[in-house]
Formats: structure tokens, sequence, C-alpha cells
């Protein structure tokens, strides 16, 4: 496969594209940053140091005449392209991308929300992509990966849905929780999540762990549809560099045991190498600069509640990593290839 990443610049990107330069079935054939980027003209590796004597390619401007130049043409040989962008990027381009036989791996929110009138509410743009929005499949890759196979167009999930998802979809799905009750999820994320770009907000100076954007985070409707199930959805900003953990809490059915809530666990993850059923509660540390998402849960039977705690990286399998993992099950190859610490698994 070869492959575009527009957006190199930031934290998503530049995960992304350390992954993509291990990868034997992928080849970057451009990496892209926005028209008017400083980083223009540079190496990757200039940008991101961490990346020197890996990967050395130069940083190209994108713009409507690059498109023309490079893709809109027959002989084009680009296979994929990653959007590491702003949400409104993606969706202004995707389906000129899709038009000319390119896959899209979108890793913004562009086209995470099926109903485009969601998106001025939590996005703060008119969707008028419509027709690739149409098309869109959601890209949780230990759930969906015979819609991934056959889609055009991948939303990547966020990196607090996919906790979130995680730790809900054994459940919801199996319709274990008392439908139209309340669902709780409190999140907690580093300051990675806010992007590259300098902030008075996200300084580390200024951050405390502190909630923000109660009843209004734009993940809300995103874990909502994906659970089919409603949710509550508390963020917080915590003073670390990277990781994100959610813990959800909600009512089970009358009945409903331990026994019951551990089987449906292990059904949906007993061959997911990278999701761990693990014994005691996660930790961010574990997780770190892994693509692994670590589970571990409760059930307090006299309650009939069920507590549920998910640790990931948000960059890499709340991102970069997952993206890989979509890419692979377009491969046809194991979600896992190319991922795991000890090199890629075996076709």
């Amino acid at each position: 496969m070869n492959v575009v990443v527009i957006g190199a610049s930031g934290y998503v990107g530049a995960e992304l594209i350390g992954l993509l330069t291990q990868h034997d079935k992928i080849s970057i054939q451009y990496l892209l940053v926005s028209e008017h980027s400083d980083s223009s003209g540079k190496t990757f590796a200039e940008l991101h140091a961490r990346w020197q004597g890996i990967c050395a390619l130069p940083l190209h401007s994108f713009s409507p005449q690059w498109f023309e130049q490079h893709i809109a043409i027959e002989s084009h040989n680009i296979d994929a392209v990653f959007f590491a962008t702003p949400h409104d990027f993606s969706a202004q381009w995707a389906q000129a991308f899709i038009e000319a036989k390119v896959k899209v791996y979108d890793l913004s929110g562009g086209f995470r929300l099926k109903d485009p009138s969601q998106y001025p509410i939590h996005y703060g743009f008119e969707h008028h992509s419509i027709a690739a929005l149409q098309q869109a499949q959601y890209g949780l890759a230990e759930w969906q990966a015979d819609e991934i196979v056959n889609s055009h167009l991948i939303a990547v999930p966020g990196c607090y849905p996919t906790a979130s998802l995680l730790a809900l979809k054994p459940i919801t799905d199996k319709q274990l929780h008392i439908e139209n009750s309340l669902i709780v999820i409190n999140g907690i994320s580093g300051v990675s999540g806010a992007g590259r770009k300098a902030s008075l907000a996200t300084s580390f100076y200024e951050v405390s762990l502190t909630p923000y954007n109660i009843l209004q985070h734009r993940h809300q409707p995103e874990i909502s549809q994906e659970a089919q199930a409603e949710v509550i959805f508390n963020p917080h900003l915590a003073p670390y560099k990277r990781g994100l953990l959610a813990t959800v809490t909600l009512q089970l059915k009358t009945g409903v045991n331990t026994a019951q809530i551990n089987a449906a666990f292990y059904e949906a993850y007993q061959d997911q190498p990278l999701v761990r059923l693990v014994s005691s509660w996660p930790k961010i540390d574990n997780v770190a600069h892994t693509p692994f998402a670590d589970i571990h849960w409760q059930v307090d039977e006299e309650k009939q509640v069920l507590v549920v705690s998910c640790a990931i990286d948000n960059l890499l399998k709340g991102a970069a990593s997952q993206a890989i993992q979509c890419a692979n099950i377009s491969l046809g190859l194991p979600s896992e290839y190319s991922l795991l610490p000890n090199g890629a698994s075996h076709e």
C-alpha cells in the first residue's frame, strides 16, 4: 500500500508516521503539512527529532495544485491517504480522494458523527460532504473489521471514545444494562490530547487536574452513537504528557451476575491481542507508548452496578496505532500486524 500522510507536523501525525516507517507492507510516498505551514521544506526528522535516523522524508505543502499534480492524474500510484488534520479540512477533501480511488483513513473528527446537523454544534462547521459522510465507516478496530474492509472512508475513533467504547460495548451489545438508565463515563487525559499548538490552557505550569467541557464535549455524541446508549461524559485534563483513562459506571439488568459480565468481556476480547483484560485496575504507565488497551471491571451484584476502567495511550490506541489497525484490516492482515513490541505478527 502506497500512502500519503496529511498533517505530518502534529503529535498524532508524527506517531502515525513513526509507525508507518516500521510497517513492511506500507510505503510512505508523501508527507504533507498545511499550505502555509512554516514546516514545509523541512524534513520530518528535523521537525520531530525523536525520529532522526529513522525517517528523513521531506515535508511538502498541501494545496489544490499539489492535489491536481499528484492525485487527480490517472497515473497516480497512491492507494490511501491518512488525514491527521483539523476536522473541517478532512471533511472538505476526503471526497476528492475517494473519487480518485484513494482510500481515506481520517484521524480527525470530520466523519465520526453520522448526522450532519451535529457538526455545527460539536465541531463548529457545516458539513457539506454529505456523500462522503453517508459512506463513512466508523473504525473501532476490534468491533468493526468486516465493515472496515469494505469501506472507502474510515473514521478512526477519537481517543476518549476508543477507551469508553472498548469498556462499554461488551455490555451494551448484549443489552446487559438497563435500557435508558444513567451511564456515566469519567475520562482523564494528558495534555498531548489537546494537540501540539502552544496554549496557556495546556501549559504544564498552568495545568492542574480539572474537569472541562462538562455536558458539552464533542466526544459525547460519538460515544452514544456507537454504544447505542445515551451517556454522560465527564472529561478531565491532567498534568502529564500522554495516556488516557476512562471509567464507566452503569446499572445492570436485574439478575445479571458477575459470571455473565466476565463472559461478555472474554468473548469480546479473547482473540484481540491489543486488548488486555487485566486482573487489577489499569494504570496509564502500563499503556503509555504502546498500542494496548488495558481493561478491568468490578460488579456489585447487590446494587446491580458495573464499573469498568480502560486505559490507553491517547496518541496510539486512541489515534495512530488504531489507524494502522484499520489499514491492516483493509490489507487482509491481522489488525495488530507490525504493532506488537516484539515485531510484526505473522500473516
